[in-house]
């Protein structure tokens, strides 16, 4: 058994989509009508066959309520793993991303958390470390 899809919620799937492709750099995989939303997916383009994030739309008010509390105590609700978190902490402050802080150094490696524009904060990690 294997992890193949992983939720995000969004406020705005257009916007997410925009966000996720021209600012983070994921490809889209999947973009289908479902109903009055879209069924979304993105991938990392270093692993086009690894786990699709769902850019899940807000449909349901209690998803909403949890995302809306999650943002609000500062909590991110996904971590993407990078190979130099400060150098891409540098790149996606020049493309005017929002971040809580200045990237830390942790047990763990360092760590920066940045605002996706949908309602989400999303942690960046250092990958090789202890994540």
């Amino acid at each position: 058994m294997r992890v193949t899809l992983a939720s995000i919620l969004v406020r705005d799937q257009a916007q997410a989509l925009a966000f996720y492709t021209e600012v983070l750099g994921f490809e889209p995989h999947t973009d289908v009508p479902a109903g009055e939303y879209r069924w979304i997916t993105v991938v990392s383009p270093e692993d086009p066959e690894g786990v699709q994030l769902v850019l899940e739309p807000l449909g349901f008010a209690p998803a909403a309520t949890y995302q809306q509390a999650l943002y609000q105590a500062g909590i991110p609700c996904t971590s993407l793993g990078v190979s130099d978190v400060r150098a891409e902490y540098a790149r996606l402050m020049a493309l005017g991303v929002r971040f809580a802080a200045e990237p830390q150094e942790t047990p763990f490696g360092w760590t920066a958390q940045l605002d996706d524009t949908c309602g989400n904060w999303i942690m960046l990690h250092e990958l090789g470390k202890a994540f």
